[in-house]
């Protein structure tokens, strides 16, 4: 059996944090919660590090973007 190991992550300062903002990939608009700097590699030896925006939209679900495709709205 295969147990899943936690991803190591780090919050990042962002100045839009807490505003309104929209995902320009995706169209969705609503609150930046955080932005995380995140390993997203399969390999723990080949760390691939990319920084992720978390926004939660109208309906309370959050979606995760990349950094660059935030704007504030």
């Amino acid at each position: 059996m295969h147990e899943a190991v936690p991803r190591p992550f780090e919050d990042v300062p962002h100045a839009l944090l807490h505003k309104r903002v929209r995902d320009i990939a995706s169209g969705v608009e609503g609150e930046l919660m955080a932005v995380v700097r995140e390993d997203v590699s399969d390999d723990p030896v080949r760390e691939r590090w990319v920084r992720l925006a978390y926004v939660r939209g109208p309906s309370g679900r959050e979606i995760s973007t990349a950094v660059a495709n935030i704007e504030a709205v």
